[in-house]
Formats: C-alpha cells, structure tokens, sequence
C-alpha cells in the first residue's frame, strides 16, 4: 500500500471512531489507598498500672487499680539509648527508704502526706475503709492520697479512718516512699495517668 493510501485509510478509521467530550470520558478507577499499618520499626508503648488509695467525697478511702499508658520513647540522657518515659509535672518530694520490721502492723491511719510507695523488697498489704485489700510486693505501686478520711460511721469499720496496713509473712518489708508536698485531691481516682 502506498504512503498515500495508508494514510487515507488511517484517516477514515479514525473519523469512524466516536468523538469523546468532557462528559462522555470515564475515570479510570482510583487505585486503592495502602492501609495505614502500624510502625513495626519500634515496639509498642508498655501498659502499667498502680493502685491509688484515694479518698471520696463523704471521707471513705478506697483502693482502685489504674492505668500508666501516656509514655513515650526518648533518652532521658543522650547518647544514651531511648527508653520509655511517663513523666508527671515536677514537684517538692521527700524521698526515703523505710525498712518495716518483721510481723509489722500498721493499725489504721491515713497517710502523712500525698506518697509514692514502691515496695523493694518482702510483701505488704493495705486494706481501705470500702473493705479493699491488695497486697503488693516488688514491682507494684501504690499511690496513698487518704489524707481526707473522716471516721467510719457504720459497719465493721466503725471508728476507723485512712487504712490499715501490714507485712505479709514473717520477714521485714522494705519500701521506697516519695512524699509530695502537693496538697491532696479527694475525689479523683487515677488522676496520675
């Protein structure tokens, strides 16, 4: 076929074809969007918790187990490596060690102060005035807020107030404890998050 009737022919197959406006084009479909995966690259925040001995509003402590989940990873002091952080807003503490003798007992009393009590060694435990009672060793924390108790009325806690305490088992119990000079806060279980 010569160059003039191919090009003859490839005009008319193409004047055949149908005339696309704006209108009458089809959009191809969209490809998918990737699902969001999580980061695989670093590990997923750690869950904790604490027990908070708090104090309600008719002066009646309880005992409530709470979350610790706004962490993140950072190091506290470069170059050394990041580690996972939950860190509350700064204040005044005390801190000390107490050893409690062996058979220990810790009749009812609230707290002195707003503290941290983190057993390091030997078992311990702590009743509140709803009748809650843990028991807490190494590795477990207790938050004790109880300063705002007013005795009980009735029940089989009449007359008592705060909580009562005592060492489990026949040895000595040793604690680390923070005392904060921060006023209480009744009526606000797990406010430490």
């Amino acid at each position: 076929m010569s160059p003039r009737a191919l090009a003859l022919s490839l005009g008319l197959a193409l004047a055949a074809l149908p005339v696309l406006t704006p209108a009458m084009a089809t959009v191809p479909p969209a490809a998918p969007h990737p699902a969001i995966l999580p980061d695989t690259t670093q590990p997923p925040p750690p869950q904790s918790t604490y027990r908070h001995l708090w104090t309600d509003d008719r002066g009646i402590s309880h005992i409530t187990t709470c979350p610790v989940h706004d962490f993140f990873l950072k190091s506290m002091s470069p170059p050394a490596g990041p580690q996972w952080q939950d860190p509350m807003e700064p204040q005044v503490a005390t801190i000390m060690v107490t050893v409690q003798p062996a058979r220990w007992n810790g009749t009812w009393h609230p707290d002195p102060k707003p503290q941290w009590i983190v057993p390091l060694q030997g078992r311990w435990y702590v009743r509140a005035m709803d009748g809650t009672r843990v028991e807490m060793g190494p590795g477990d924390i207790l938050f004790g807020e109880d300063q705002n108790v007013r005795p009980m009325e009735t029940g089989p806690y009449r007359g008592k107030k705060g909580h009562d305490a005592g060492n489990i088992g026949n040895g000595p119990v040793t604690l680390m404890v923070i005392q904060s000079a921060n006023a209480p806060i009744p009526n606000q279980p797990c406010r430490y998050h």
